[in-house]
């Protein structure tokens, strides 16, 4: 166990290592390197609340603000030279364009003065409207590749988002269930993110073949730490 010191105070992080290569979880979901002093953050789904109201279905407009805030909040305290987005990024391929000014000015002044790494999702297969940064399929940065979906089978190095990964244990008969970060330290897959964005449980049949399960750890988010849960602890939903 790590303890980080920002400007948002003394937060513990947990230090783990992917393909060999070092890596802290974040209490706030993002995933730092410091060897390379890459920050990676997955599944934003930016402007969810406005695609959904296009299609008649009100939610609260207030996930764009909510997310950016958490997003300054993390880059704020690893100042990274370097941002990964994992992709879905926005929520839809109309996103960035639809996405009011005040936001985008947001975003901008997180993005200057370092490199930014939009990585292609199913929900936005195309660059973002207006926006600076490298567009790229996926991206390799020493031993490890950074792509939004993970790939079939057992893939040494790579870290992915999209499937959003959730665990659930159970301490002293109460039910707990918190996004995480999954790993069996040859591979990761990111939590999501976005503030609208549910979880699946890691014990679903959409992560099979992904991890072995002996080795499986569920990095579960925690208001201010992370918590390590052995796979062997894991409940299904």
């Amino acid at each position: 166990m790590n303890v980080m010191e920002g400007t948002g105070g003394v937060l513990p992080a947990v230090e783990i290592a992917i393909a060999g290569e070092g890596a802290v979880c974040d209490p706030l979901g993002a995933l730092y390197l410091p060897a390379d002093r890459l920050l990676v953050v997955s599944d934003l789904h930016l402007e969810k609340g406005s695609s959904y109201a296009r299609r008649g279905s009100m939610l609260p407009p207030y996930d764009t603000a909510a997310t950016l805030k958490r997003l300054a909040a993390v880059i704020d305290r690893h100042r990274p030279a370097a941002v990964v987005s994992l992709g879905d990024s926005f929520h839809d391929a109309d996103g960035a364009g639809r996405m009011p000014e005040v936001f985008r000015e947001r975003l901008l002044l997180l993005m200057a003065g370092r490199e930014w790494y939009w990585i292609s999702g199913n929900h936005d297969p195309l660059p973002p409207e207006g926006l600076p940064g490298h567009w790229v399929e996926e991206l390799g940065v020493g031993g490890l590749i950074f792509r939004h979906e993970p790939s079939p089978g057992e893939a040494e190095g790579e870290i992915a988002g999209h499937l959003h990964p959730g665990a659930r244990i159970v301490r002293r008969g109460r039910s707990v269930r918190r996004a995480c970060f999954a790993s069996d330290g040859a591979r990761l897959v990111m939590p999501a993110f976005g503030s609208l964005t549910g979880s699946l449980n890691v014990l679903d049949r959409a992560f099979a073949g992904l991890f072995r399960r002996e080795a499986l750890t569920a990095y579960m988010l925690g208001t201010e730490r992370v918590y390590p849960i052995a796979g062997a602890m894991l409940r299904p939903t």
